[in-house]
């Protein structure tokens, strides 16, 4: 199974002080970010097959992020900010799924699911505004193993 972890491109700041979760739902990318989310999206639509499917959080960030790609997604409350890598890898059938899996989310479940998946020490990851991880797993000597694909940051392409 392919799963490309997409981190939602650079999204407008809130103020601390009326942070609450309607108003950072809210967000919206700013100009930077709509460059980073075009970049990685065209990247993305040469590599991507017709048979992927793509889940991304209601979030507005990750929505727009999702729109540039220009494909049929599907917007899960379970990649909503706070959520698990449990809820995540339950969203894309993790490894079981036959279709390759776009997920467009936030940091730090993004992070903590790449560590899980590869056995890293630490419990995440970082992934910078707009970067992807695409991982595979594959059969070795009987049993599942997550090999990395690709990294890619905008500022790469």
């Amino acid at each position: 199974m392919d799963l490309i972890l997409w981190r939602h491109a650079e999204a407008e700041e809130i103020l601390k002080s009326t942070a609450d979760v309607q108003s950072d739902l809210a967000r919206k990318l700013t100009p930077r970010g709509e460059k980073q989310a075009a970049r990685m999206a065209e990247w993305l639509d040469r590599r991507l097959s017709g048979s992927f499917r793509i889940a991304a959080s209601p979030a507005r960030r990750c929505e727009q992020t999702a729109l540039v790609l220009g494909r049929k997604y599907r917007l899960r409350e379970e990649l909503l900010p706070g959520s698990t890598p449990a809820q995540l890898l339950e969203v894309v059938q993790w490894p079981m799924s036959k279709l390759p899996m776009l997920v467009i989310g936030h940091q730090p479940t993004l992070g903590q699911t790449i560590a899980q998946l590869m056995g890293f020490q630490e419990s995440e990851c970082a992934l910078k505004k707009g970067a992807l991880w695409w991982l595979r797993t594959r059969e070795r000597e009987g049993r599942l193993e997550t090999v990395v694909v690709t990294v890619q940051t905008p500022e790469m392409l």
